[in-house]
């Protein structure tokens, strides 16, 4: 379930509130008794970390070389490398 942050448009007073994403809006606010809490935008709190990740497992990496070592070989056959 998500994290939703809200504040009060009366009185400025700030909270986090575990809910369904199916779940109403809140609106009372507990800190002044009114009607005045908005949803805010925020930005997500999560990073992915470990291995499976394009952050971790692609990102600056360079292709990687053939068993020959000779980076163009089309073939083993082909190859000078592997005749000698």
């Amino acid at each position: 379930m998500p994290i939703y942050e809200y504040k009060c448009s009366d009185c400025g007073h700030e909270l986090e509130a575990l809910q369904k994403m199916s779940d109403d809006p809140l609106t009372h606010c507990p800190a002044c008794e009114k009607e005045g809490l908005v949803k805010q935008m925020s930005a997500a709190g999560f990073h992915l970390k470990g291995t499976g990740w394009y952050a971790t497992d692609f990102k600056n990496k360079k292709a990687p070389e053939p068993a020959c070592g000779h980076g163009g070989c089309a073939a083993a056959s082909a190859c000078a490398a592997a005749s000698s």
